[in-house]
């Protein structure tokens, strides 16, 4: 396994994993845009490949509010199902802390939906705590 900065050439397997092994509908083409406009003064996307085919894949933010410090956002990690349970997560993550690491930033949140029970004991295995619940909450402007 390796784990690098992803690329515009890893859309078409995030968006693969991103619609089969999360259930989020979308496009190649939006995948794509949004890899091609990536702000690399606060985000960052690492891809996990196997023999030269991307099988994970998270995105992390510098997270900045006026009420708490500086914190890493982990704002999507995947793995496709097939290739859970070989430490790919783990690498991924670890990729990301090291990142905040060397941006001097201590301290990592991330949101996991309520029913993504397997994704809470892999959190928690790997030393994070979930302090509280929350609801999202969503309005279409259109």
């Amino acid at each position: 396994m390796n784990v690098r900065k992803a690329d515009i050439n890893d859309a078409s397997a995030i968006c693969r994993i991103c619609t089969d092994d999360l259930g989020y509908e979308c496009s190649e083409e939006f995948v794509l845009n949004r890899l091609k406009n990536i702000d690399v003064s606060r985000e960052a996307v690492f891809a996990a490949e196997i023999d030269g085919t991307v099988v994970g894949y998270i995105h992390a933010e510098i997270y900045n509010t006026l009420y708490f410090q500086t914190m890493i956002n982990i704002l999507g990690l995947a793995v496709s199902h097939d290739h859970r349970r070989q430490g790919i997560g783990k690498a991924l993550i670890s990729c990301a802390e090291n990142w905040g690491k060397e941006l001097g930033i201590t301290m990592v949140r991330l949101n996991s939906g309520y029913s993504r029970k397997e994704a809470h004991e892999f959190y928690r295995a790997m030393g994070y705590d979930d302090e509280k619940l929350q609801m999202r909450f969503l309005k279409n402007l259109d």
